[in-house]
């Protein structure tokens, strides 16, 4: 990589965060009403608009569910949200992109999920904000379908049209005023080898075999997955989703949200790996606390990387020449080379944004293999360590609300 790169990393922690270790929790008081919620766009109909309810929600908050996977996969969380948070929320459940239509595409999976927003925002006239909360490879999906549905009123009043991190250029999703954007173990910088996708062991030959066979088994995705999607000479989709191009305003997009908090996974997750789902370098991997939070059990810490100022990703000629080389010739060490330079431009266009980072360990529950279904409580009888996790975002998504008080409503 260039020497020329002058990176500054910072870590501070939000006013009113615990600090590594602490016994004190933040947890807010829990509201007594319940949120409104539905799960498929055929609980709409032009008689019984949710628009026509007498308690109407103002907030939207989308949840998408991963690969080969169905809105099923929220029960437990959507009606433990339904629980904690008040009536002013919409609870919706994507199922655009249910089971094999994951392997489609991360682009066609994002259009689809953009439509289906669309579609709800259209006949709730009471929405005015929205928030997303995605797992896995669904994280992916709403990455690209808020560029899908992003619009910058301000851009014609911004004096700096090009910085995604300006606060007068905010924009909009959908219409609506954004507030949060939440991943459970999202694969933002691709996969690749034991660190990014663990349950390949480290051993060579399934990692040269992975990449070539990922577009058969899974599709365009696969391919999208491992970075090798596309022309040699250009770059792949998930670089272009780290920065502002003619595809999409994918990093104003993701500035537009007042919040961006990432959930990972520090150990056992076989299908997404701690670098990746955290956005961070491997010499930013510090081993975590071992304790949990209190309240939150499994949640072992959390912290705030603000954003770094940077000119962005790029493609350089030798990441085209490594690309052509992992496409022909998927070697262990064509392919280490090529991701070493894909993933850090992915990371300096990340970065440009502020991130909310909590860190997750499953160590100590009784399975603690099954981290990547245990964060988000895919099935509440068999996967049910993940209740702190849940518990956790819920009361992170109270703390936007306008009626949180005001020495956490900047978390």
């Amino acid at each position: 990589m260039g020497s020329n790169w002058k990176i500054e990393r910072g870590v501070q922690r939000y006013p009113g965060d615990l600090p590594k270790n602490s016994n004190h929790s933040w947890r807010l008081p829990g509201f007594g009403s319940q949120a409104m919620s539905t799960s498929t766009l055929g609980t709409f109909s032009s008689s019984d608009s949710i628009g026509n309810v007498q308690n109407k929600p103002d907030h939207l908050l989308v949840l998408v569910h991963g690969i080969m996977a169905s809105p099923s996969d929220w029960t437990y969380f959507e009606a433990e949200l339904k629980r904690r948070l008040g009536r002013n929320y919409l609870i919706y459940a994507s199922s655009s992109n249910t089971f094999t239509k994951t392997f489609t595409g991360i682009d066609g999976a994002g259009k689809r999920l953009a439509d289906e927003v669309l579609q709800v925002v259209h006949k709730t006239e009471s929405l005015k904000r929205i928030s997303f909360l995605a797992h896995s490879l669904g994280g992916l999906f709403a990455r690209y379908a808020i560029a899908v549905l992003y619009n910058n009123s301000n851009s014609l009043n911004s004096s700096m049209p090009n910085d995604p991190c300006n606060s007068s250029k905010k924009g909009m999703i959908a219409g609506l005023e954004p507030i949060s954007f939440i991943t459970l173990a999202t694969p933002h910088l691709g996969v690749r080898g034991k660190k990014q996708l663990p349950f390949l062991l480290g051993v060579p030959l399934l990692e040269k075999l992975a990449a070539p066979i990922a577009p058969i088994v899974v599709g365009r995705t696969g391919s999208q997955l491992f970075l090798t999607d596309g022309k040699p000479d250009k770059p792949p989709l998930l670089l272009r989703m780290a920065s502002d191009c003619d595809e999409g305003k994918f990093i104003s997009a993701l500035g537009s949200f007042r919040s961006r908090i990432l959930y990972a996974n520090v150990a056992y997750d076989h299908m997404v790996g701690w670098r990746t789902s955290s956005i961070r370098r491997e010499n930013e991997l510090i081993k975590p606390p071992r304790r949990s939070l209190d309240g939150y059990k499994h949640v072992v810490d959390v912290e705030y990387y603000p954003p770094v100022s940077s000119a962005g990703p790029h493609f350089p000629p030798e990441a085209a020449q490594a690309k052509e080389a992992a496409q022909i010739s998927p070697s262990a060490n064509n392919t280490e080379d090529y991701h070493e330079i894909m993933e850090e431009e992915m990371i300096r266009g990340l970065q440009q944004l502020g991130w909310k980072k909590v860190d997750v360990s499953f160590h100590s529950s009784f399975w603690p293999f099954f981290a990547h279904n245990n964060i988000h409580v895919k099935n509440e009888w068999l996967y049910n360590a993940g209740a702190g996790v849940v518990a956790h975002v819920a009361d992170t998504l109270k703390q936007q609300e306008p009626s949180s008080f005001a020495p956490l409503a900047s978390l």
